[in-house]
Parts: structure tokens; sequence; C-alpha cells
């Protein structure tokens, strides 16, 4: 966006604001979404975007959500300290337009990560790097998914990545470090209560889907994946020789088991909406990535390195998630995040961060099309946005201050564009919102930057979900 363009587009948000500066009582009743879905593209800026759609389509933003049918807006990420030891917090600094224009590299600095940066979209909160749920000084942050429980709704994440990793935990536990898989997973299978957890991590599986023996350490151990596999499923498992029931989810005061998915036929079954449990555990047979960290030429254009088989795609099993949560009549919350264009991006790995953005972007497509069937945009809330952006992505950089474009070579072609950094950055990420509730986002845009536009906190867009569901 050209910076006219982006005050003309703050002067509309301007009259907005005049025209209706907040919402009355009755206005939130009437806009209050029965769900909300929110996709956290793990790492995705911009640019992965752009350069996707240009892969895709040879044409810039032409992805579902870029149409006039949505918010078009940004968020800054950075986190509230960069570094927490020895009792000392070093905070961070914020997001400072004029720099991130005049001085690119300048970005490599307060950049958040997928702890602290989940955790802020979880809880409204900005936090330490590494938290899990955690305040800055070890307190416990309120959950959208454990609101969601105490509303009595159903409540999911979803990944393509290991389901105790650092986003999706960030939505369903607390753990004072992100790298505390093993009582992560323990946490959020046996104390948790969420109806759907469905990520990767199967320590029966490599990374190309091949029968093995890999760390148990993504699966909350050993003794516990043992038991999971057994049946009938338990309502209670034994760690360390204590027992303990698994949580009633559901509210009828009996511990309710998981049911335990790991086969691509049962995933595709229940996209399609047969075969439902009541409570899912959905891992499927991989081990760190659905597709990322397979075998192969891992600098080889998008598709062309062969797929692993035998597994599902995120498409369905955000669609399978969907299903489950949905047999909850007064509604639910549901977290997807395409946590492998991080991985990508990290390793300035073009195609295949290019390939898992598609593969992100496909998943809300599907999700939309769901709406459409089994809801409606009055009662159901989409969220689209990032927790940060990995790798700073974007055509060449000269002197170290100008940066360029990426350059469309047209459908089907790797674009022009060059990675000029291997960590996150402090970069704006984008956000898009549509259905029940999503004007009220303009009450947060009161930040301003000189290419990007109007943009809200991270922290503003979790407030919103729990306001849009009547917490105060």
């Amino acid at each position: 966006m050209k910076p006219l363009a982006s005050l003309r587009h703050l002067s509309l948000i301007g009259l907005f604001f005049i025209t209706m500066p907040f919402a009355t009582a009755r206005d939130k009743a009437n806009t209050a979404p029965k769900n909300i879905i929110i996709f956290i593209g793990d790492g995705m800026g911009f640019n992965h975007l752009e350069a996707s759609s240009y892969f895709k389509f040879g044409e810039k933003n032409k992805f579902i959500f870029q149409s006039n049918s949505w918010i078009q807006t940004a968020q800054s990420t950075y986190p509230a300290v960069t570094r927490k030891r020895d009792n000392k917090l070093d905070f961070a600094t914020g997001y400072n337009p004029h720099a991130a224009w005049n001085d690119p590299l300048s970005l490599k600095s307060d950049a958040t990560d997928s702890g602290a940066g989940g955790t802020t979209l979880s809880t409204g909160f900005k936090t330490y790097r590494g938290s899990i749920g955690m305040g800055i000084l070890g307190d416990t942050l309120l959950h959208i998914s454990d609101y969601a429980k105490s509303l009595g709704k159903a409540a999911g994440v979803v990944s393509t990545v290991m389901f105790s990793h650092a986003t999706p935990a960030s939505f369903a536990t607390h753990n004072e470090f992100r790298n505390n898989y093993d009582q992560i997973g323990q946490s959020m299978i046996i104390r948790g209560r969420l109806d759907v957890i469905a990520g990767t991590g199967n320590p029966d599986y490599d990374n190309d889907g091949k029968p093995t023996t890999s760390d148990f350490k993504y699966v909350g151990g050993n003794e516990l994946w043992t038991q999971l596999k057994s049946h009938p499923a338990p309502s209670a498992v034994s760690i360390a020789g204590k027992i303990t029931p698994l949580r009633d989810v559901n509210g009828d005061g009996k511990p309710d088991a998981w049911t335990l998915v790991t086969d691509s036929t049962r995933f595709a079954a229940m996209a399609r909406g047969e075969s439902l449990p009541k409570r899912l555990l959905g891992v499927p047979q991989v081990h760190s990535t659905l597709q990322q960290a397979r075998g192969g030429d891992q600098k080889a254009a998008p598709f062309q390195t062969p797929r692993v088989s035998g597994i599902p795609n995120l498409e369905q099993m955000t669609l399978a998630a969907l299903n489950v949560l949905n047999q909850n009549r007064k509604g639910f919350f549901l977290m997807v995040e395409g946590g492998a264009i991080d991985w990508a991006a990290h390793d300035n790995q073009s195609g295949r961060a290019i390939e898992e953005t598609i593969d992100f972007t496909n998943s809300i497509e599907a999700t939309v099309k769901w709406v459409e069937k089994n809801s409606n945009w009055n009662e159901t809330l989409i969220i689209i946005t990032a927790d940060h952006e990995t790798g700073l992505l974007w055509g060449s950089m000269t002197d170290n201050k100008v940066l360029t474009p990426i350059q469309n070579l047209g459908k089907g072609n790797l674009p022009g564009m060059q990675w000029h950094h291997t960590d996150h950055t402090n970069s704006l990420v984008p956000l898009y919102l549509r259905g029940a509730g999503s004007r009220l986002i303009f009450n947060f845009l009161d930040e301003f930057d000189p290419i990007r536009g109007a943009f809200a906190q991270n922290s503003e867009v979790a407030r919103l979900m729990f306001m849009l569901w009547g917490k105060k």
C-alpha cells in the first residue's frame, strides 16, 4: 500500500469513529459470534503471501481472504520482554514505523517468538519470549479456549507441526518455557479441557512417514503414548505410578477419553463429517511436520519434491476439527496453525515456504466453504493473522537500507525473492477478518504505519475475541 493510499485508509477509519465511535451493548449482542476460528500462519509476513500468490495465480492479492468481503489490515507482534533470566527482564521497545522503512535491519531487534506471540493472541497480554500462557511475573493467563469452555462451548487446536509446539500449546496450557515438551504434552492431554487436539509429533514414524521409533517427548512421553494407543481408550492414565482421570469436557461429571486417530483414511472420513468422535486427539503418521521436513532437495522449487503420502493435509485436519467441534450446539473456538511456514523461512527454503503458505491458504478456503454450508457469517467469525514474520523476506536490498518488492515471474514460477534473515523479525504482519463482530476491529486500529496503514496490536486481536464473548 502506498503512503498516500494509507492516509486515505486512515481517513476512512476516522470517519468510522466519527459516525460509530463505539459499539453499544445492543450492537455487541447483535454481532457476538457463536463460533470463532483463528488461523495463524507461523512466521507468515505480507511477502510470504505475496510470493505464494504470484506462484499460484500469477498475480498478487488473489487469495480468497484478500477480496472485498474481508477487512484487511495489519498488526504488530513485538513482545513485552525479549529476555527473562536471573530475575531480570529486558523489555522490548516496540515497533517503530519510521525505523522499519528507513533502516530495515532494525527489524531484527525486539522480535517475538511463537510462545510469546501465541500467548498474546490467546490471552490478550504481551509477555516474555518462550512463555506458554504465562505473564511476565509468572502469573497464569486466561486462554480464549478456556473462556470458550467456561461458556459451554467446544474448543480445539490444529497444527502442521507438533501439537505440543509453541503455538498450539500457547492456546491450551501454561508452562514457563516452551521447550518443556513432555510437560506441555501431558498437560494438554491429561489436564486440558480441549475437545480437539490435532498435530504432528507421532513417535512411531519419521519425517517421511516411515515406521521408526522417534522422540516421545512431543506426545507427553512413552508411558502416556502407550496408554493412549490402548483399546478401549482410557478415561484415566497412569504417569510414574500416579493415576489421573482425564478432564470432563462436556459437563456431565465424567472424565472424557480421547479418541486417538492416526490413519489418513479416518481423517478423510471426519473431514466429510463421518465417524465423528466426541473428543479427538489427531496425530498423523509422521513425526515433526506434515510435509516441510520431508527428505529430498530442501531448496527445490515448490511442489517439485515428492510429498509424504498416506497422511492428511491441513485442509482435512481443519475440516475434521470443525465437524467434531460443531457437534456442540453452543458453538466453538478453533485455532489452526500453519506452523511449518516458519520452519521453512528459518531455513530460507523459498520453495517449501511457498508450499506451506499455499497449504495454509487451502485450509482457509475450505473453512470458508464450510462456514457457508454449515453455518453463516452472522454467527461465525474468522480471523487470519501471524504470530510474527520470519526471514525478512523481500526482493533485493541495497546498502542495507532499501528493500525492493518481490518480483512476479509468472504463475508456476518461483518469484524473485530474497531472504535477509534466518530468524524472526519485528515486522508488521497481515490481519484479515470476516464475519460476526469483525467490524469491531476498527475500534483498535489506532496506530499508523506509513506503508501498511492503520494497525492493531496482537494483544488487541485477543481482546476483540474476549469482548465479543462478553468478557470485560
